[in-house]
């Protein structure tokens, strides 16, 4: 039994996607609401809340191997709760600013849940990946109000990661030989700038969409009354006011793991049109 938590989300659906279209076998869905959430068919889907760590008890039991996604919990007890459970392994989504920004808040949280995954006594794999190109829908609601999109940072280029191809390498390390006691980091396959993604979806939609550079004070200020004003921070450190060659680098890991080239942003822009629409 493979348990994939946050079974709706950006990876943990296209992870039971992949899971499913190979056949693996048996397979669980963690979610919030089991009614509601859409899964594939023949996964099975359970309710429970990081939040409350004795929630997951149901959905761990009978489970050999867990996909998990960082700091959205309690970790310490969320891990405790899948090694009561008898879980062997666990993939675990980290982040690339563990080796990119080590001083950051946000990094040296995650790298606190990884160290705490190691000693827990499960088999692990851990992935850090850099930004998600979903990110990007932080737009949608001016893009579908024909709206500027503003951006701070327009000309730095990352490697953005499509959240398929992390849940194609998780698949390979929940299910192939090889994958325990190993840390991947995870890019796209080109550096892409904020305004080179606006233009990809422009170019998905079929229409202009308005871009301007904004500063990174109004950036804050927009962001902090999100996130809080230290989380803004972390943010905009890593998209560009605190950016280095560890976190530019595009690598070629997903390739190497799954066989099959990582996906470029074009293409999530153009799987994703609609909600832009």
């Amino acid at each position: 039994m493979i348990l994939v938590t946050g079974a709706t989300g950006n990876i943990g659906s296209a992870l039971l996607k992949e899971l499913h279209a190979r056949g693996v076998g048996p397979l669980r869905g963690l979610t919030r609401d089991a009614v509601r959430a859409v899964l594939p068919d023949g996964v099975e889907a359970v309710e429970g809340d990081f939040m409350e760590p004795a929630s997951l008890k149901p959905a761990l039991q009978g489970v050999r191997s867990l996909f998990l996604v960082s700091r959205l919990g309690p970790d310490a007890d969320i891990l405790e709760a899948a090694l009561q459970a008898g879980v062997e392994h666990v993939v675990l989504v980290s982040s690339i600013t563990v080796q990119t920004h080590p001083h950051l808040d946000p990094a040296g949280e995650n790298l606190a849940v990884e160290q705490l995954l190691k000693a827990s006594g499960m088999a692990w794999t851990i992935l850090r990946p850099t930004q998600f190109a979903s990110n990007a829908l932080m737009w949608a609601d001016s893009i579908r109000g024909h709206e500027t999109v503003r951006a701070p940072y327009a000309e730095t280029a990352l490697p953005t990661i499509h959240p398929a191809d992390i849940a194609a390498v998780a698949r390979v390390a929940l299910t192939e030989p090889g994958h325990h006691g190993r840390t991947y980091a995870l890019t796209g396959p080109e550096q892409v700038t904020a305004r080179q993604q606006a233009e990809a979806i422009a170019e998905a939609l079929d229409r202009e969409v308005p871009f301007a550079e904004i500063s990174r004070q109004e950036a804050h200020a927009h962001m902090a009354a999100v996130f809080g004003p230290e989380a803004a921070e972390a943010v905009l450190d890593v998209t560009g006011g605190d950016v280095n060659d560890e976190l530019l680098m595009v690598r070629d890991t997903v390739a190497r793991i799954t066989g099959t080239p990582a996906r470029p942003f074009r293409q999530w822009a153009s799987e994703n049109v609609n909600a832009f629409r």
